[in-house]
């Protein structure tokens, strides 16, 4: 007996032939003209290519090389410049740098993501002048937010004379220089402008879940707690694993509020140098832009490897929902 034909999108009986057709197109999968696929491809794949492909494919091969900026690069050094970067201490100390901040950001910025993003999901007064001062400080240019803490951590500057007025005297300290605070001051700069993102990001992973679901676990007798715990959070792990991973990625190209802080030089006595930072100081500013194309050669790897990595072991669950396959 053959099967009915299925209903069309108005509810009107759709012929046998027409819906074998449609089963047939979907299985086999339908050519899109060339002409199509390339006006709607070909913009977005030239600006790939052009500001991301070319780049990164100009800077390995400039890196081969012992280049001054100016003309073709003639002198050739082979893994010369690769040998050096591994091989230097500053090199691996801010790569160190970097790991802490991976980690430091993924530490503190995300439990107080997560605790403002619950508190704001509630009814409060003023909830929307809240959201946008929490969100404020990451919409500031780097630039500013540079300049200002810069100006306010410094040793005379507004933190310390705070504290002095407050009686609090004793807590002032070289904020900025002293290499056992100032990667402990970064973080907290750190902080203070990008959880709003992270906020903002976890509010509309909330706004996703329904609550019906806590609801009925409230009338089952689950606390607060248990609901966000048992319900929330499960839910929750698609936007928290995205979140982290552009953390992460963030996190490793770490430059601007560096170098504008504590700049070229006190950033390695600091203790604050990044892999960035590093580039710039030793590749554009010494003049070597052979050398500074191979460290941002290794930078693109290392994000690229933990990209993948990432993706293949913690995105592995939320993208394989959206694998799927033609009908059989």
């Amino acid at each position: 007996m053959p099967a009915p034909a299925p209903d069309d999108a108005d509810g009107r009986r759709v012929p046998a032939d027409r819906a074998r057709a449609r089963r047939r197109g979907r299985a086999s999968g339908e050519r899109v003209p060339f002409g199509e696929l390339a006006l709607l491809i070909g913009p977005a794949l030239i600006v790939f290519v052009a500001f991301v492909i070319l780049p990164v494919v100009m800077a390995a091969y400039y890196g081969f090389f012992s280049w001054s900026g100016y003309g073709v690069p003639t002198e050739f050094v082979g893994v010369r410049n690769y040998l050096t970067i591994l091989g230097d201490p500053d090199f691996r100390e801010a790569l160190g740098h970097n790991a802490v901040i991976v980690v430091m950001s993924l530490v503190l910025q995300g439990p107080i993501a997560l605790g403002l993003a619950l508190l704001l999901n509630r009814k409060l007064r003023f909830q929307s002048v809240i959201r946008v001062l929490i969100f404020v400080p990451y919409v500031i240019s780097e630039v500013v937010v540079g300049l200002g803490w810069g100006l306010m951590l410094q040793t005379n500057g507004a933190v310390n004379g705070l504290l002095e007025n407050l009686g609090l005297g004793a807590l002032s300290a070289d904020w900025i220089s002293d290499p056992n605070l100032a990667i402990w001051t970064l973080m907290a700069i750190i902080t203070w402008k990008y959880v709003g993102f992270a906020v903002i990001l976890f509010l509309a992973g909330l706004q996703g879940i329904p609550d019906e679901l806590a609801e009925a676990a409230a009338i089952d007798g689950a606390s607060y707690w248990q609901i966000q715990r048992r319900i929330t959070l499960p839910l929750m792990g698609p936007t928290i694993r995205i979140w982290a991973f552009l953390s992460i990625i963030g996190s490793l190209q770490l430059f601007d509020l560096v170098w504008i802080i504590w700049g070229q030089y006190v950033s390695s006595t600091a203790g604050t140098s990044t892999m960035a930072t590093y580039m710039v100081a030793n590749g554009r500013n010494a003049g070597s832009y052979g050398y500074g194309s191979a460290v941002a050669v290794i930078m693109f790897l290392i994000s690229l490897v933990i990209a993948l990595l990432y993706q293949r072991f913690v995105l592995r669950r939320d993208t394989a929902g959206a694998i799927t396959g033609g009908a059989r």
